[in-house]
């Protein structure tokens, strides 16, 4: 696999954070790998992505009120 993520009109950016930004963003809201909500490693959106489970993808969004809305999520085999 690449490190290019599949790219499309419809799909929001996805970019995988590094182990440091993930320790990070665990610390600053308190949380576990176990609350932070999933997206499967078979996901269209994480195609031609060099991802495991564990990593945690960061999803950029358009937003109309936010200019633009930030999401976390943990990559699992589920």
């Amino acid at each position: 696999m690449t490190n290019e993520p599949i790219k499309h009109i419809l799909i929001p950016k996805h970019e995988k954070i590094s182990d440091k930004e993930k320790e990070t963003l665990l610390e600053k809201y308190r949380l576990s790998m176990r609350e932070i909500p999933k997206i499967p490693i078979n996901d269209a959106a994480l195609q031609g992505m060099d991802i495991k489970v564990g990593d945690v993808i960061k999803i950029t969004r358009k937003s109309a009120t936010a200019g633009k809305a930030v999401f976390y999520r943990g990559v699992s085999n589920e």
